[in-house]
């Protein structure tokens, strides 16, 4: 009779055991995935890219209430510096609250930096948050910009 009452409590025990998960916490840096890009071939000087991105952020602290804070960082894989840009608070009244949805960013028209016909690129790029914490990095497909002459 002891036995069973062993085995009785070994069995709950287990079960409570494989029963109680730990809960994972919300990450606390935003996530984001290139979606698309306007054009896959530009002609130089003429045409902007849209580049569209999904975000996912725990906190809904994207986005910066003063146009001279920048928290967008786009890097053409034919340079060495980075480009950046605004983005407007996601949140009404800089709340912190979960968000998820898509985000356009416009370039400016591209150019060639070579005198070539023709030249590939693309981008990568990150988002940082109000807490300051950095986004995964992605890359877009690759674009070509060719002679406006």
């Amino acid at each position: 009779m002891n036995s069973k009452i062993h085995f009785s409590i070994l069995l709950l025990t287990l079960v409570a055991a494989i029963g109680c998960k730990k809960e994972e916490a919300d990450p606390e840096a935003p996530i984001i995935a290139f979606l698309s890009m306007s054009a896959d071939s530009v002609e130089q000087f003429n045409n902007a890219v849209v580049i569209r991105f999904s975000y996912e952020d725990y906190q809904g602290d994207l986005g910066e209430p003063d146009a001279d804070d920048f928290s967008l960082r786009i890097k053409d894989a034919r340079i060495s510096e980075y480009d950046w840009y605004h983005i407007p608070p996601m949140t009404p009244e800089l709340q912190e609250l979960y968000i998820k949805g898509t985000y356009e960013l416009t370039l400016d028209p591209l150019f060639l930096l070579s005198s070539g016909q023709i030249e590939n690129t693309n981008f990568t790029f990150q988002i940082r948050d109000r807490a300051g914490n950095w986004s995964n990095e992605i890359e877009t497909s690759f674009i070509a910009i060719v002679d406006s002459l």
